[in-house]
């Protein structure tokens, strides 16, 4: 009888060493002398902080596995499971490293004697891994001048620092950096409580994308960081797959491409819709426009059938309202002259010049292989913040062209409100049409795959500092030297004070 009360017993031994590989349930321990040695476990001092990296994808470094890992925190490795059959409890017994952190749970272990360790000195690997904002902590981020020390003894500004470019995301690195410092979308992807609960349809991917700008997001702000940059890994790995490798970590892409596809992406994942301020993306910077259109009438008939056309639905002018994320403008073709000494001339051009292409009066025409159009445009609402895109490359069938014309603009109290439509129901609600300018992406270089480079100037607005950063390069940077880049991308907050802009369209100079 004996023998037979035995076996369902080795049963049940045998279905807990598989459980404990995959679960946390099975190590509950609540005698009071586990506890007592919880808070007094003697490998603390083994803890290497130098080497953790919590940037990358939480994946174990054996068996490649999403499920309880865990972070060896004496050498930096990821492992799965902490039971006796685990790849993290063969790795404490092999190499002698006994502390790991469960990288869900932000619960801390000791292997293999697989005891809980509290202890207060680990909080700041916890805040590092994930860091958390309160709304006070928030608010405080538009007012802190203060450089902080890293773990490796660099100082940094909290927002301003280098990010990691893996092969040839510079071109992603430039615009998350703009991004994170738009006040309304850093706030909201802060408090990861905005949009953690934002149900999506069974199956769509896209909501990974917000996760992991928002994990991004807390990282760069993050006040206590163990080094002075962060690596955008999990960030560009949801791009890759929510863009359908459309977009890849490997080569060199077009900001403007993907910056109309973030966007939107981004949009999506909040559960956004094509209703007017849906997500925290729309209410931020989408504006919309008039688009005024007539087709061109054939240039060999008489003057008699032109009126006649001109009578037809066909001929007349057209009308549509329409959302826009961002606004792009024409630079117009260089010279093909050179100058005396047989050198090339860059040319220069207001950025008023550019802008008037949606002053509503300001007419284009556009071809295509079958007929000719002839557009304007005319803002009827302008966003808080205005992207402005420069289109400065051309595509033909055999290469690509850059137009290195220099744009002249101020950085500073510049007045959209020409643009606006002279309706006086859109001009009512728009009391304060001055913008400043807040990001600037710059394209250096050649054009062409592969070639070229990307920075940004961003403005550190506690501070009112500009600082230039292209991958784990940060300096600080003079507005004045702003202006002479080759602007490629740029973002414009609106000033609320409805004062007297300095600058106008009009009468538009370089501040000083």
């Amino acid at each position: 009888m004996a023998n037979v009360k035995e076996e369902p017993t080795n049963k049940k031994r045998k279905i807990a060493l598989v459980e404990e590989y995959d679960s946390d349930d099975d190590f509950e321990h609540v005698d009071d002398p586990l506890i007592d040695k919880s808070r007094s476990c003697p490998y603390l001092d083994t803890i290497n902080r130098s080497v953790l990296d919590f940037d990358f994808e939480k994946l174990c470094s054996v068996s490649l596995s999403h499920l309880n890992v865990y972070a060896c925190l004496v050498c930096g490795k990821y492992f799965q499971g902490r039971g006796q059959k685990s790849h993290a409890y063969t790795h404490s017994v092999q190499v002698n490293h006994h502390v790991f952190l469960n990288l869900h749970t932000l619960k801390f272990y000791c292997l293999p004697d697989n005891y809980q360790i509290i202890d207060s000195s680990l909080e700041d690997i916890t805040y590092v891994l994930k860091p958390t904002f309160t709304p006070e902590l928030i608010s405080q981020l538009n007012e802190n001048v203060k450089l902080f020390r890293a773990y490796d003894g660099t100082t940094y500004l909290p927002g301003i620092v280098g990010l990691n470019n893996i092969k040839a995301n510079d071109y992603c690195n430039v615009l998350l950096h703009a991004f994170v410092h738009v006040v309304p979308l850093r706030d909201y992807f802060l408090e990861e409580q905005n949009y953690i609960s934002i149900k999506l349809k069974p199956g769509n991917i896209i909501g990974l994308l917000a996760q992991r700008f928002g994990e991004l997001n807390r990282k760069m702000w993050n006040p206590r960081n163990f080094k002075a940059h962060v690596s955008p890994h999990e960030m560009l790995q949801a791009v890759v797959l929510c863009s359908k490798k459309r977009f890849q970590i490997t080569e060199q892409g077009d900001p403007v491409e993907f910056l109309a596809w973030f966007l939107n992406a981004l949009h999506a994942s909040l559960g956004g819709t094509k209703k007017v301020a849906s997500s925290v993306v729309s209410k931020t910077f989408q504006g919309s426009m008039k688009a005024f259109s007539r087709k061109v009438l054939p240039l060999d008939i008489s003057e008699q059938e032109k009126a006649r056309l001109l009578e037809t639905e066909e001929y007349k002018e057209t009308c549509v309202e329409t959302p826009f994320l961002f606004l792009t403008l024409d630079i117009p073709p260089a010279p093909l002259f050179k100058d005396e000494i047989e050198q090339n001339i860059i040319p220069q051009v207001p950025l008023s010049n550019l802008l008037a292409k949606f002053d509503g009066v300001t007419e284009k025409e556009y071809k295509t292989y079958k007929d000719s159009t002839i557009k304007r445009f005319e803002l009827t609402r302008l966003p808080p913040y205005l992207i402005i895109c420069i289109k400065r490359f051309t595509k033909n069938t055999f290469f690509v062209e850059k137009n290195r014309t220099i744009v002249n603009f101020p950085v500073k109290n510049i007045d959209f409100k020409d643009l606006l439509s002279q309706d006086p129901k859109v001009r009512a609600k728009h009391p304060d049409t001055t913008y400043d300018l807040m990001a600037n992406i710059v394209h250096d270089g050649d054009p062409g795959s592969g070639k070229g480079t990307y920075r940004v100037h961003v403005l550190h607005k506690a501070s009112q500092k500009w600082y230039e950063i292209q991958d784990l390069h940060v300096a600080d940077v003079l507005p004045q030297l702003i202006t002479l880049s080759e602007a490629y991308i740029q973002i414009w907050e609106l000033k609320r004070e409805n004062r007297k802009p300095t600058i106008s369209r009009s009468n538009e100079k370089t501040e000083q």
